[in-house]
């Protein structure tokens, strides 16, 4: 039986594991991502095939498989139903370049973002601004509080307790 997203997302994020093999299994998956996204980035080729042949061709367990999935799915031009599948699914790793490269920074994998595989499809300059659009866009904003006593922004010249800011 092929894993799932649920056995996975348990494996990785719940309780069902000790603290050391929850650990091993996070180090075997983030030596395996990276090895992964290597490969995929260093070739024009868009790879696509069931669970089980996908962990074949990129020689990681069915588990660690689904994780990958699970992970890349947000940067796919087309979503794969991660939450329906089974033998039959196929899924396809067709990424967006630009939608992968903000999604590795926004989760601070900075082993993937900063691999030499990137410069095939961004030159240095463009990667920094990626990186930048990618930290700004996760980043909040507060707008300046008004008080009664300051000027209206709307250039009346007026306090803004005697314009705008008068209760009807």
């Amino acid at each position: 039986m092929a894993a799932t997203l649920e056995q996975w997302r348990e494996a990785a994020y719940g309780n069902i594991l000790p603290p050391q093999e929850k650990q091993r299994l996070w180090n075997t998956y983030f030596e395996q991502e990276k090895d992964f996204y290597a490969l995929i980035l260093g070739t024009d080729e868009r790879y696509s095939g069931t669970l089980q042949e996908l962990a074949e061709r990129f020689s990681v367990k069915e588990l660690i498989m689904v994780g990958i999935l699970d992970g890349i799915n947000d940067s796919l031009k087309e979503k794969n139903p991660l939450e329906e599948m089974d033998e039959t699914t196929v899924f396809s790793l067709d990424f967006d370049p630009e939608k992968l490269y903000k999604n590795m920074v926004l989760a601070k994998a900075e082993w993937l973002y900063t691999l030499p595989e990137w410069d095939r499809y961004f030159p240095k300059e463009r990667q920094e601004e990626l990186y930048k659009e990618a930290k700004r866009s996760g980043t909040v904003v507060k707008e300046k509080k008004i008080y009664p006593n300051d000027p209206c922004p709307c250039g009346s010249g007026k306090k803004y307790k005697k314009c705008h800011g008068r209760r009807a």
